[in-house]
């Protein structure tokens, strides 16, 4: 199934013609639920429940694999739903306190806010002093702040992480200004949240900078989680949209360096930076790993770890967690309904980016090869 999958994702029309009909199927009762989760969703998530991810999390913990949950949740309207997903998360937290190899959980702060009132801070310069346009909204941000401020303090709790997920450009900036907020609160003596950068941005290798200075001034260890990135196509189809300059990289070397670069002043910082290198770019997990051994860090550095999606880069996952270092499968779970916008970014994801298709596809293939000569 796997090899139909990836194989599938190198033509860009198949990849396209699913990202457009899918979400479309699914709302109007089309019968694709059970091939959905024969394929793409058996491919890339746990489960539909925390039940069904239990037995995926075990088996990854019998190879020194550790997990990172997420509950698929993005996009959702209406306070309800937003206090709705608010307690899932908290009681993702609560599970993972209570396994040994769940270390960290993945939040989207758009599965808490309304998208459109993340957007309105970047369209109003004086919003960013934390002002929004009336009074509703003054009390509508409020909520999600205390949402984020509620999620958080259970983590520290716990002793669970929390990574916060990045997310589209123009609402990327109140999300990093609260997460930087909760950071200051709970990242005093240990890292509890993590911001997610997306080196495919222009401006993010700055940006981590500034991050480190500021937890410098105020104090307190910077985690982030370190990442190509999620939304390429949606990203550079806005900006010729809008005739605005496109906030992704000229191409996939400036991308590279800007990471690599990310990954170097990190382990540099390592005594108050707390990384997560979050890739399935061999030459990057090298770079970090030779790194490590130049400044004679131990493997399991309480500040630095190792990230691959789950049903990608198994090769670079276990070797990393035979090898005796810090590693985790993102594992998301939830219902298909929920997860399908995650499922989404997946397959346009591997038909975007140079060679990742293709080298999974022909990393599946060698495997099969070598298990018919056995």
């Amino acid at each position: 199934m796997a090899r139909f999958l990836f194989s599938s994702m190198g033509f860009q029309w198949v990849v396209d013609a699913g990202v457009r009909l899918t979400p479309l199927a699914m709302k109007t009762g089309l019968p694709v639920h059970g091939l959905i989760r024969k394929t793409i969703f058996k491919q890339f998530v746990g489960g539909e429940t925390l039940e069904e991810t239990a037995a995926v999390g075990d088996i990854l913990s019998k190879f020194g694999v550790d997990v990172i949950l997420d509950y698929g949740v993005e996009g959702k309207e209406g306070e309800a739903s937003f206090e709705h997903a608010t307690e899932k998360f908290i009681k993702v937290i609560n599970y993972a306190a209570t396994r040994s190899n769940i270390p960290f959980i993945s939040i989207k702060v758009t599965g808490f806010a309304r998208f459109e009132l993340l957007e309105r801070p970047r369209e109003a310069t004086r919003l960013r002093s934390d002002t929004h346009d009336n009074e509703a909204e003054i009390d509508e941000w409020q909520r999600v702040k205390d949402r984020m401020y509620r999620i958080c303090s259970v983590a520290a709790e716990k002793n669970i992480g929390v990574l916060v997920d990045a997310e589209e450009s123009w609402i990327q900036d109140p999300v990093d200004r609260l997460t930087l907020e909760m950071m200051e609160i709970f990242n005093r003596e240990k890292p509890v949240v993590y911001n997610t950068i997306q080196l495919y941005r222009q401006d993010r290798l700055d940006f981590l900078k500034l991050s480190h200075r500021i937890a410098q001034q105020q104090k307190f260890i910077l985690g982030v989680k370190l990442v190509r990135g999620a939304y390429m196509e949606k990203e550079r189809n806005r900006a010729v949209a809008r005739r605005v300059l496109s906030p992704i990289q000229p191409d996939k070397q400036s991308t590279n360096a800007d990471y690599n670069a990310a990954v170097a002043f990190c382990i540099e910082n390592i005594e108050n930076i707390a990384c997560i290198v979050a890739t399935h770019n061999e030459k990057s997990n090298l770079k970090a790993v030779e790194l490590m051994e130049q400044k004679g860090l131990p493997f399991h550095h309480l500040h630095l770890h190792f990230s691959q999606l789950y049903g990608m880069s198994d090769h670079i996952t276990f070797n990393l967690a035979k090898a005796g270092f810090s590693v985790s499968k993102y594992l998301p779970f939830g219902p298909i309904t929920d997860v399908i916008p995650y499922l989404m970014r997946r397959a346009q994801e591997n038909s975007s980016v140079s060679g990742e298709t293709g080298r999974e596809l022909s990393l599946i293939k060698k495997e099969i090869k070598q298990r018919k000569q056995r």
